[in-house]
């Protein structure tokens, strides 16, 4: 399980270049309760560990409904079928602008982007640790990536620890934003974004990797057919 937390940690870390990029503008302009230091510490702490819970709670449903389909026997293809439309999303941007044009998931999205502008005006710690539950729901390609792999995983635990582990990982650099933040030019910004597609392609090489079933551990590891578990369970009884 801890493996999970790790690799979790180190995705966030290595894609929070891209939050920066994307998510910059909304961590430079919390709430400031006080003008100090310490005020800036906790206002941005508690701001990141909301993010966090978010995505750890999204993680274990994810965790769980991969989990029915490890049970059917389709974990495996599940991880190859999440890596293949995630590399076409890169090489097909529009693939993506098709699916939101559905209503129902851009006014969700759009009602929680207005909650948090409501809470901007609010300036207290627990308008600050909401308005980072909230972000946690807002659409992203990185954080998307993220639970795709945490459904990949199969597992409640797995895939909040997953998603934890996420979170934490973005936590150093998005926090060190919001006190040097002067310091990092748009230019810089829209660099870092350009190296969102990379990623991209990485964690879908990953993820086909990991269902390919190869025995490495960690990496690729052999998924066992948990529905043959459990009609051997069946037939002993």
């Amino acid at each position: 399980m801890t493996a999970f937390l790790v690799t979790g940690f180190v995705m966030g870390a290595l894609g929070s270049l891209h939050c920066i990029g994307m998510c910059g503008p909304l961590a430079l302009a919390l709430p400031v309760v006080k003008e100090d230091l310490s005020s800036r510490f906790l206002g941005s702490l508690l701001y990141n560990i909301g993010r966090t819970v978010t995505y750890a709670l999204i993680g274990a449903i994810t965790g769980m409904l991969g989990k029915s389909f490890a049970l059917f026997g389709y974990q495996q293809g599940l991880s190859l079928a999440l890596g293949v439309a995630i590399i076409l999303f890169v090489l097909f941007p529009r693939l993506g602008q098709g699916l939101n044009r559905g209503r129902l998931m851009p006014a969700f999205f759009e009602k929680v982007r207005s909650g948090i502008g409501r809470l901007y005006v609010k300036k207290n710690y627990s308008a600050i640790l909401v308005i980072g539950l909230l972000n946690g729901l807002l659409p992203c390609g990185l954080v998307m990536m993220a639970l795709a792999a945490s459904l990949a995983s199969a597992d409640l635990i797995s895939g909040t620890l997953f998603m934890a582990g996420f979170g934490l990982g973005t936590i150093p650099l998005m926090w060190s934003l919001t006190f040097f933040g002067g310091f990092i030019s748009i230019n810089l910004r829209r660099k870092l974004r350009g190296l969102y597609p990379y990623l991209m392609v990485i964690m879908a090489c990953l993820l086909i990797i990991r269902g390919l079933g190869w025995g490495i551990p960690y990496l690729s590891p052999a998924l066992h057919n948990e529905a043959d578990h459990v009609h051997q369970g069946i037939d002993c009884h």
